[in-house]
């Protein structure tokens, strides 16, 4: 196969990659509006939140529609909130962003990928962090299909793709995956009692210990002692700056659950390596 063959399927697998996470950041727009609302997510059909005047699909193609109509509604002119975008193009650029790191080595020299299923267990795991995070952005809760459902897929997916977890074997798999579900789902339950009783208030949520759960039977213990010290770390110097820019009092509620997806996130991508460049530091 020639180089602008090998480059035009390498070019065409990126487009699907990139065009099927726009589609299910669409997906994800229904969810994040309707689950908290206890809607189903499969009817009515996509509709304007002003005039409930039903979307046609081709005034719902992901991002491009919203471009067009300039974020209006084309019956009723209300506004449509550029999150919708945002959380299509974040799919996207994510979803993207697995292939390359997972498929793209080998697609650009026509081999087979080592581990195919890894490429959609990721993106199952992000568009589940991608939804918990702007559900607790808007309502300050964690849907249970992300954080209870997380803790029940990982373990099977684990086992199904040991390599999620750089085993071979199905159950070396499954075990690291309930190891890393009891020590997230337990950490976090231990600092949330202890912040508890020191603050004599509730100091987390328990859907940020369902999540922790859930990281932790995708991504195995260390990256739950990762995503703990980097969430509060972001969670941290976040806070800090709304503080001092005005955009929040000292006692307002801050949700946790996006620190702790944008914390597993860098670890998906960049953990293992910032890990052990920590390593090495600490022994020098």
């Amino acid at each position: 196969m020639s180089d602008q063959e090998i480059r035009f399927f390498f070019l065409l697998f990126a487009f699907f990659s990139t065009f099927f996470g726009a589609c299910v950041g669409s997906f994800l727009n229904v969810c994040i509006y309707r689950i908290p609302r206890d809607e189903s997510v499969v009817t009515p059909r996509s509709h304007c939140p002003h005039c409930n005047a039903l979307i046609p699909w081709h005034l719902n193609i992901p991002v491009v529609s919203w471009l067009c109509l300039r974020g209006k509604c084309a019956s009723c002119k209300g506004p449509i909130s550029f999150r919708y975008t945002l959380v299509e193009l974040l799919t996207a650029m994510l979803f993207l962003a697995v292939f390359m790191k997972w498929a793209a080595p080998a697609a650009m020299r026509m081999l087979p990928i080592e581990h195919p299923l890894i490429v959609p267990v990721y993106w199952l795991l992000l568009a589940g962090l991608i939804l918990g995070t702007f559900v607790d952005f808007e309502h300050f809760i964690i849907p249970d299909s992300v954080s209870i459902g997380g803790m029940v897929a990982g373990p099977i997916l684990s086992a199904l793709v040991p390599a999620l977890h750089d085993k071979a074997i199905w159950w070396q798999g499954l075990t690291t995956s309930l190891i890393g579900l009891a020590v997230g789902f337990g950490l976090l339950n231990a600092v949330s009692w202890i912040g508890s009783k020191a603050f004599k208030k509730e100091a987390m949520g328990f859907g940020d210990v369902k999540l922790m759960g859930a990281i932790g039977a995708f991504l195995g213990w260390k990256a739950v002692l990762f995503t703990v010290f980097v969430s509060s770390l972001l969670g941290s110097v976040s806070g800090l700056l709304l503080i001092a820019f005005g955009g929040v009092k000292l006692q307002s509620r801050i949700p946790f659950g996006p620190y702790i997806s944008a914390a597993a996130l860098i670890w998906v991508f960049w953990g293992p390596a910032l890990l052990g460049m920590y390593l090495k530091l600490m022994q020098q």
